[in-house]
């Protein structure tokens, strides 16, 4: 949920190339539920409304992340900040074989990009977890 789906569309768009799928719009102008596409992956929003669907903007933060796999994670990373994200992890190689990166957007959402650069059995790893906890 976001307070403005419509501007967080916009938003979604110019930041991540994101496609609008389609919107339903409330009598009074809200926009109840919506659907865009980031390469792929499907993302539902709306209007916040009421206790149970809430803005990370009026409670203080977000205790999710949003994980979305892309075919180039530094030009995504690129392009979100040029249009207005807030880069919390650049661009970076991880131990289970995916370059992520980490962005806020203007919503407070948390999104975690990823661009799959390795495959690797769960041995290694927890190899490689394990060695970095040492």
């Amino acid at each position: 949920m976001v307070d403005g789906t419509a501007a967080a569309i916009d938003f979604y768009t110019e930041a991540f190339g994101a496609e609008e799928l389609f919107r339903i719009g409330s009598p009074d102008g809200r926009v109840v539920h919506a659907e865009v596409s980031v390469q792929g992956s499907r993302i539902m929003l709306g209007d916040a409304e009421g206790p149970y669907f809430s803005a990370p903007t009026t409670v203080g933060g977000t205790t999710v992340g949003l994980h979305v796999f892309v075919e180039d994670v530094d030009a995504l990373a690129q392009r979100a900040v040029a249009a207005g994200a807030e880069l919390l992890q650049p661009p970076a190689d991880q131990f289970h074989g995916d370059r992520t990166a980490i962005l806020r957007d203007p919503s407070g959402h948390v999104w975690v990009f990823l661009t799959h650069v390795e495959d690797l059995t769960p041995e290694d790893i927890a190899r490689r977890a394990r060695e970095l906890l040492l």
